[in-house]
């Protein structure tokens, strides 16, 4: 097992998507999660945006896991090698936010047999995302 002070060593997780519609990312993930942008910049004529999401964990699954939390959510095995899930305060009301700014609904909200309220869509760009709601909020 890891070095108990592992986590001394990673101050910091981020993902960096790059997308062809910069503006239309930009905007599902700020306007349709309510995020504020903490910083922006341009180096040379890029544009780039850091959106703080809150605590960041990174899970890894083996592909049995992967179909199992696939079954549950969807029904089949339909995520790919990467997929976002994030917490929500209100699933009912994130999930209308980011249909209303191009997200597909690829499940619709489920229970799941631990407890939490979860949906599956797909930003604009195809990658996949779990809403998750722990139960007992709202």
């Amino acid at each position: 097992m890891p070095d108990s002070n592992a986590n001394d060593s990673i101050l910091e997780l981020r993902v960096a998507i790059t997308t062809s519609d910069y503006e239309r990312l930009l905007k599902f993930y700020c306007t349709g999660l309510g995020i504020e942008p903490a910083q922006f910049w341009q180096n040379g004529e890029g544009h780039a945006a850091i959106l703080n999401l809150g605590r960041a964990t990174l899970e890894i699954f083996d592909e049995a896991q992967a179909q199992t939390i696939d079954e549950i959510e969807v029904g089949q095995r339909v995520s790919g090698s990467i997929r976002f899930a994030l917490q929500v305060p209100n699933l009912q009301a994130a999930l209308e936010r980011l249909l209303a700014h191009g997200a597909t609904l690829v499940h619709p909200p489920i229970m799941t047999p631990w407890g939490d309220y979860n949906v599956r869509l797909q930003d604009p760009d195809g990658l996949q995302i779990t809403l998750f709601q722990v139960q007992g909020q709202s």
